[in-house]
C-alpha cells in the first residue's frame, strides 16, 4: 500500500489504491506460445506488418500479444469505471451483481455504463432502451441513464434512439457523459478531471508495489525453442500441416 496522499475528496486514498490494484491485476494475464497460437496467428499479416512498418519480428509479435490481451484489458477498464462507484457517493450508490450496472435506490437512478458511445450495435441499443423504458413503466419516478465514458460531448440529455423503426425519447431516459455522472454522484463538477489527473500516479504506485511482473510473457522465449528463425517458426505454427512446409525456411534477412 502506497503512503502517498492522492487528495481526492470523494474517495479515500486506500480505496482508490486498492481499486486500481484490482484493475491492474485483471491486466496481469500471462501469455505463452500455446495461448498466443490459440487465436490462429496469421503469418502473412505479421510479415506485411514487419516489412511495411520496418519493425523487427520481435516488435511485431509483442504488438500482436498486446492486441490479443486487449479484450481482457477492455474488460478491466470496464471493471474500473463501474466498480469505483462502490467507493464514491456514500452508501446510496451501489454496484449490484446483476441488473443495472450502478444503482441509487434512494434517488431512483439506474445506470447502464458503456466505455464508448459507439460500442453498442443497434440491437443492443434497442434492448437497453426497452429495458429502461420498462423500468420507468413499472417505477414512474425512476431515472435511467446510459453513462458513456468516452462520449462525443459533455452532456446530460434525453437519449434519442430508434426502436422498431420508431424514434424514441423520454426525459427520464438520459444519455450522460462520465464527467456529468461524476458531478451527479459527487456534487463536484470537476471530479472526473481530478481523478484523471491523479490516476497515472496511482497506477505507477500500484505497479511499483507489486513484486511480480504485471504481465508474464514467454512467447518469444517459447518460439526460440523451435529454432533461431522466429518468423519461420511463426509460419510453421500456422502451416505445418500444409503441403510443402516440411522444409519451409525464410531468408535470414526477413527474420530479425
Amino acid at each position: 500500500m502506497s503512503k502517498r496522499q492522492y487528495n481526492l475528496n470523494f474517495i479515500s486514498d486506500i480505496d482508490l489504491f486498492n481499486h486500481v490494484k484490482e484493475t491492474v491485476e485483471i491486466y496481469s494475464e500471462s501469455m505463452d506460445l500455446k495461448k498466443f497460437n490459440n487465436n490462429l496467428i496469421d503469418p502473412i499479416k505479421l510479415t506485411f506488418d514487419k516489412i511495411v512498418y520496418k519493425k523487427s519480428i520481435d516488435e511485431i509479435i509483442e504488438a500482436e500479444i498486446i492486441r490479443q490481451l486487449d479484450k481482457t484489458n477492455t474488460n478491466g477498464i470496464g471493471y474500473f469505471h463501474q466498480n469505483i462507484f462502490k467507493y464514491i457517493g456514500g452508501n446510496d450508490w451501489s454496484v449490484p451483481p446483476q441488473g443495472f450496472d450502478i444503482v441509487n435506490e434512494s434517488q431512483q437512478i439506474y445506470v447502464e455504463m458503456k466505455n464508448k458511445h459507439n460500442t453498442m450495435n443497434s440491437s443492443a441499443s434497442q434492448k437497453t432502451y426497452m429495458r429502461m423504458q420498462n423500468k420507468i413503466i413499472n417505477q414512474p419516478s425512476a431515472i435511467c441513464m446510459l453513462v458513456e465514458v468516452i462520449a462525443k460531448n459533455s452532456q446530460n440529455i434525453p437519449w434519442e434512439t430508434t426502436v422498431d423503426k420508431i424514434k424514441m425519447n423520454h426525459k427520464q431516459i438520459r444519455r450522460v457523459s462520465i464527467d456529468k455522472f461524476y458531478k451527479i454522484v459527487t456534487k463536484n463538477k470537476t471530479a472526473f478531471k481530478e481523478l484523471c489527473l491523479v490516476l497515472p500516479i496511482v497506477i505507477a504506485d500500484v505497479v511499483n508495489s507489486m513484486t511480480e511482473e504485471v504481465v508474464k510473457n514467454t512467447v518469444l522465449t517459447d518460439l526460440k525453442e523451435y529454432g533461431s528463425n522466429t518468423l519461420t517458426n511463426i509460419y510453421l505454427l500456422a502451416f505445418d500441416k500444409y503441403e510443402g512446409f516440411k522444409d519451409f525456411v525464410l531468408a535470414d534477412e526477413f527474420c530479425d
